[in-house]
């Protein structure tokens, strides 16, 4: 099966609930992983977002399965100066992870060194074919059985629910960050008054843009980075789900914001790919002027329960003029 045709589009994608029970030698938890993804076009003039969906990516690249739980994987590629990186690296990405000699021993490496073998691959097309020359960024998520690994460039995100309460599993790089502004000047770059990279991009990590001078190097060593940032977390029964969001979303939406409005709505109808659809749909009317691209991976059959508050206590005082009259009544018994 080809996945990179089944999914690239940045169609609006629809996932069935995928229920698989697993029988496991404790009690540690294993996701029950349920899918859905929605693009819109925006206020541009031209889509140049792409997604990716694969409850079952050891199967779709024919891998068959491999050890207890899910293999997933799902990606959001928001391209710049045209749409060809996007859809390289989502056809290419994928395969490039379950090849590399680390996977699934060693899956962190493995991802970022997919990323930067899809890199170098797109610059050798680009090559051959100038009519590629474009850019994206790209983040990438994969459930492996209990454990959840995001590995990202550039300023898409990710942001896990856990019980109500929002979990950043990515962070932005865009120019102006202290940590990402030291890295771009110490290898030559430098980060104009509007926050751009060398003057050009809104973004400091990125797949593409070989034909931007001074932006990368052979070896990976320009102030353009497209070596992602990995984080990870084990899956426990208070997650409830993840939202992957292009820098469109995150315009309007605060990553607390968007989990609370994903929660009501998976509590509404419990259907991850229509909750993609609204969180798009409020963005647009948040008046957000990008590309709208959203995946929500929920990890559970059930929708995310209601969550009871514990009551405040109630701090009582009395005043002054209270404390006198309660004296008075007591000076009055005692006569």
């Amino acid at each position: 099966m080809d996945i990179a045709l089944k999914v690239r589009s940045p169609a609006n994608i629809t996932k069935p609930e995928t229920e698989r029970t697993f029988e496991s030698l404790d009690t540690e938890f294993i996701p029950i992983i349920r899918s859905g993804g929605w693009a819109d076009i925006g206020s541009r003039n031209s889509m140049e977002d792409v997604i990716i969906i694969s409850d079952n990516f050891m199967q779709d690249f024919g891998f068959g399965s491999y050890g207890e739980g899910p293999r997933a994987f799902y990606g959001v590629f928001d391209g710049h100066g045209g749409k060809h990186a996007a859809d390289f690296v989502c056809s290419n990405l994928p395969k490039l992870i379950v090849e590399d000699e680390g996977f699934p021993r060693e899956i962190a490496k493995a991802v970022s060194s997919a990323f930067l073998q899809t890199d170098a691959a797109f610059a050798d097309a680009c090559s051959r074919n100038c009519s590629l020359d474009s850019g994206t960024t790209a983040l990438a998520a994969l459930v492996v059985g209990r454990s959840l690994l995001v590995a990202n460039a550039g300023d898409c995100r990710a942001v896990l629910c856990r019980r109500g309460k929002a979990i950043d599993m990515s962070r932005d790089h865009k120019p102006s960050c202290n940590l990402e502004k030291m890295r771009i000047e110490a290898l030559g770059g430098y980060v104009d008054v509007g926050g751009y990279l060398n003057g050009e991009l809104n973004v400091a990590r990125a797949i593409g843009d070989w034909h931007m001078e001074g932006m990368k190097a052979c070896g990976g060593l320009g102030p353009l980075s497209a070596e992602p940032e990995v984080m990870t977390t084990d899956l426990t029964e208070e997650d409830e789900f993840l939202i992957m969001g292009c820098d469109g979303i995150w315009d309007v939406f605060r990553s607390q914001n968007a989990v609370d409005f994903a929660r009501r709505k998976l509590q509404e109808h419990n259907d991850p790919a229509a909750c993609c659809k609204e969180l798009v749909d409020e963005a647009i009317k948040r008046n957000s002027s990008d590309n709208l691209s959203v995946v929500v991976v929920c990890f559970n059959s059930r929708p995310p329960p209601v969550l009871t508050a514990p009551r405040p206590r109630v701090q009582r005082s009395i005043s002054a003029e209270g404390l006198r009259e309660l004296q008075g009544f007591l000076d009055s018994l005692g006569d």
